[in-house]
């Protein structure tokens, strides 16, 4: 099924960049064509995966530990997804493209929408996964911060607990050590109904304060174990 209504795969000598992000390279895209129709489907909406081979060997000069198979392999499966996705006339994976971009900007101290981990897979209620990264956003008011000892979250099953920043912040990525896993806690600020109110009368333009420190995770033993 992947294959259906895939032209064929073009690999281009060149290196091509990413267009937001330049320092980043871009290792392979997806050509659709969509012809005009009722309905859609391989008939009438075509591909070519495009596969940029500089961009692989300028990868690799740069990450010793890149891998050529894995990577084209990984690369290749994206685009048909990306493929499969117009078909479907879905957007999930445009949508993980955006966090991904997003939170690399992130990294590179360059500004992010700081919301867009919401745009991940969505992992349970207020979870998200972007790539390899897993997000669990948890909501305060102001008062309820002033006065919050431990921020409790879950996961595979098993409770944790984090001592909370000193600061809130509106939106504060705090980065979980402890777990096998490159996990943050979201803390966002709650406005009470009459601030959201005031805040709707009167918006401003004023940019959300965007905060991000480190906690180490405790387990919580079980009822009667501790």
């Amino acid at each position: 099924v992947y294959r259906d209504g895939i032209e064929g795969v073009t690999t281009v000598e060149a290196a091509e960049t990413h267009p937001e992000v330049p320092d980043v390279v871009t290792l392979g895209e997806c050509l659709t064509q969509a012809y005009h129709s009722d309905w859609q489907g391989p008939d009438t909406t075509r591909s070519q995966v495009v596969l940029y081979y500089g961009s692989f060997r300028q990868a690799a000069h740069d990450d010793p530990d890149f891998h050529w198979e894995e990577q084209l392999q990984e690369t290749i499966v994206h685009e048909l997804k990306h493929h499969l996705e117009s078909l479907a006339d879905e957007d999930a994976l445009e949508a993980m493209d955006y966090a991904m971009d997003e939170s690399f900007k992130r990294e590179q101290g360059e500004p992010f929408d700081p919301w867009y981990f919401q745009w991940g897979d969505p992992l349970g209620e207020g979870m998200y996964g972007v790539d390899d990264e897993v997000y669990i956003e948890r909501g305060f008011s102001s008062e309820e911060f002033d006065q919050l000892e431990e921020v409790d979250f879950t996961w595979e099953g098993v409770d944790f607990r984090i001592a909370p920043p000193e600061k809130q912040g509106d939106v504060h990525f705090v980065v979980v050590e402890g777990i096998d896993l490159y996990l943050q806690i979201v803390l966002l600020r709650q406005a009470s109904w009459r601030r959201r109110l005031r805040g709707a009368l009167t918006p401003s333009s004023k940019p959300p304060v965007v905060l991000q420190s480190r906690a180490q995770a405790r387990p919580v033993a079980p009822p009667g174990d501790e």
